[in-house]
């Protein structure tokens, strides 16, 4: 069982227009509501793909309650954490012209150390069950500088990934993460480091066991200690690249939990499931044509990234 842990959910809104105009006025059809946060896309996409998940997070107010809703209509196996604060909103644009997608993420409300504390009780009392676990997205403005490395380590020893920025991005590898899944903004931000490489080499350093960095378009690549390889299609796809990261770390702790542990396999599938999620109009899902995609890719060992 994969368990994912979200600690900055967000209730996601979708619209798709025909082209954005800065300063100018849109028309859209009926948006889509979902409930989201890095840690729910990655739960929605193993579970869609038939992997056993447990997706833990927390909900408070009115958005909380629509997130809660849709949560339990997905039919994603889940557990709730009660907060005070507001569930914080995502809102995305879809420009069908240009195939890209702007977004604008709230930052969200902290939970109180009561709150905190209950989050790291539950995901101590599931990781029991779990063989992968996932910390995937933001943390909340003025979040306990210690709690990466807390959720880390309830993992009684099983695969930890983690998908951050900032300096939760170090604490999570020197806290030993399996894998980390920056991309190159967030990469640069962390260490400071202008190579992507250089700077995915020093979280190996720090601890981290495997980095998968997202290159965007350019594809995703794979540093290990031992191995530097890169995942890319002939031509980049069109669409929404919202989930793709995502949809890369499920790829990963899908094939973790199933004890894969091959570097090309891995880099393999999450640049596939990656690629299919930018095919989808909403995050948390991927494409059925994700096999075609995967044999598609182009598998390197480039001479820089």
């Amino acid at each position: 069982m994969i368990l994912t842990v979200t600690p900055n959910p967000a209730l996601d809104l979708t619209w798709v227009v025909d082209r954005i105009e800065i300063g100018g006025t849109h028309r859209a059809e009926a948006g889509a509501v979902r409930a989201g946060g890095k840690g729910l896309n990655v739960a929605r996409v193993a579970h869609a793909e038939g992997v056993p998940v447990r997706a833990v997070t927390t909900a408070g107010g009115a958005t909380g309650d629509e997130l809660r809703a849709d949560l339990e209509a997905s039919g994603v196996p889940h557990r709730l954490i009660p907060v005070a604060g507001e569930t914080r909103r995502s809102a995305a644009w879809v420009d069908r012209a240009l195939g890209d997608t702007t977004i604008v993420n709230e930052r969200g409300v902290n939970p109180s150390t009561q709150e905190w504390a209950r989050v790291v009780d539950v995901c101590r009392e599931e990781v029991a069950a779990a063989s992968v676990l996932v910390i995937s997205g933001s943390l909340p403005p003025g979040a306990p500088a210690g709690l990466l490395p807390e959720l880390i380590g309830v993992s009684a020893g099983i695969d930890v990934i983690v998908d951050t920025s900032g300096p939760g991005l170090l604490a999570a590898a020197d806290a030993g993460a399996a894998v980390l899944k920056p991309n190159r903004a967030e990469l640069v931000e962390a260490t400071g480091i202008a190579d992507p490489v250089a700077g995915a080499r020093e979280l190996l350093r720090r601890g981290a066991g495997l980095v998968l960095l997202s290159l965007g378009a350019e594809g995703l690549c794979a540093i290990s200690d031992t191995e530097l390889l890169r995942a890319r299609l002939p031509e980049p796809l069109a669409g929404n690249p919202t989930g793709a990261g995502d949809a890369a770390v499920a790829a990963a702790a899908c094939l973790l939990a199933a004890g894969i542990r091959d570097t090309e396999t891995i880099v393999r599938r999450a640049a596939a499931w990656s690629s299919a999620a930018v095919l989808m109009p909403l995050a948390g899902e991927i494409s059925p044509r994700w096999r075609e995609l995967e044999n598609a890719l182009i598998v390197e060992k480039p001479p820089s990234a």
